[in-house]
């Protein structure tokens, strides 16, 4: 009974902290930027429409990220995106950017889109279909009308068969964050992105919590070519990549180096995610881990090492937090 009674209580003050953020939206008069990410249930489906028209239609941020991700609700509207006809950048969560909210920012009586990140979540997607995420055509028409747009895309415990659906050929993708506990990035996930993405890529990040720390998803798969090298290779534009939780063979992690140079202004990795080729260990007189400290060090053209204290990197410890911060500076950008 205790118990009930607290949860009726916060239940009671989160709907009071609801209506005072509707009540501080309804009295705005000149806004620019609102931003609502992971705010514990305060933004609701009905907060947007709080806003005047003349205040909707001035605002050029609106980001709308929502952590409870088993909750399936709306929190914007196609149509209740046609008021926001200055909108320069927009964070949502993937379920619930559609098709024809794409075609609604696509229309030529608005501002251009110049930065949309999306949030794709697992749960999210099992709640809400894919069948009503932008097609290509869609992509391709947000593009024409907004020629400078880039995309960021961070995903949770994504399957890589949801993930080869979800990325679009004409997405203009500049950053990816994948972060999972429970499921992995293919390396047919990371060619697609090589193939398809290689004029706009900037930021790779491959992250997986590490149970088995014996035996971490190897991306190459025992090909010749590692997926993350010809990624490297191929998106000329690359300059952060972070790994952890996968396999990185050291000769792979020094060609990424030699291959990428100095443009690639932020490497990191984790050192348990580093291991070595047996075969080479065999014919090197030299501390495996000083050599490889010290060549990637000369590709990258400066001093180098890998990631000792996995607990000071924000990107790795807590991916949200670091996607949100991002997304704001991304979105600054323009």
């Amino acid at each position: 009974m205790q118990t009930s009674a607290k949860w009726i209580q916060v239940a009671k003050k989160i709907k009071e902290i609801q209506q005072l953020f509707e009540e501080i939206l309804t009295n705005c008069r000149q806004l620019k930027w609102l931003s609502c990410g992971f705010m514990l249930e305060i933004p609701t489906p009905s907060s947007l429409s709080a806003l005047s028209n003349p205040v909707a239609n001035s605002l050029e941020h609106l980001s709308l990220l929502d952590s409870h991700s088993n909750v399936d609700c709306t929190f914007i509207t196609a149509a209740e995106l046609e008021r926001f006809v200055n909108l320069q950048s927009l964070a949502l969560d993937f379920s619930e950017f559609t098709a024809e909210m794409a075609r609604v920012l696509a229309s030529t009586n608005r501002v251009p889109l110049h930065r949309l990140s999306l949030m794709i979540h697992s749960a999210s997607l099992s709640l809400k279909s894919l069948n009503t995420m932008p097609q290509d055509e869609d992509w391709k028409a947000l593009v024409r009308h907004s020629a400078n747009l880039r995309v960021y895309m961070i995903a949770f415990d994504v399957k890589s068969d949801d993930m080869l659906t979800v990325l679009k050929p004409g997405i203009p993708l500049e950053r990816i964050h994948f972060d999972s506990s429970i499921t992995s990035v293919s390396g047919a996930v990371v060619d697609l992105i090589s193939r398809q993405y290689d004029k706009f890529l900037t930021h790779f990040i491959v992250m997986k919590d590490a149970i088995d720390m014996l035996h971490f998803p190897d991306l190459s798969n025992n090909r010749n070519e590692d997926p993350l090298v010809l990624l490297t290779w191929k998106c000329t534009r690359l300059s952060v990549l972070a790994i952890h939780g996968y396999t990185v063979w050291a000769h792979n992690l020094i060609a990424i180096a030699r291959l990428r140079g100095s443009d690639l202004k932020v490497l990191e990795v984790t050192e348990e995610s580093i291991d070595f080729d047996p075969e080479e260990l065999a014919y090197q007189d030299v501390d495996p881990v000083h050599n490889l400290t010290e060549q990637v060090s000369l590709g990258l053209g400066r001093s180098w090492h890998a990631v000792m204290d996995i607990e000071s990197l924000c990107v790795f410890t807590d991916p949200a937090r670091h996607f949100y911060q991002e997304m704001q500076n991304f979105s600054k950008g323009i």
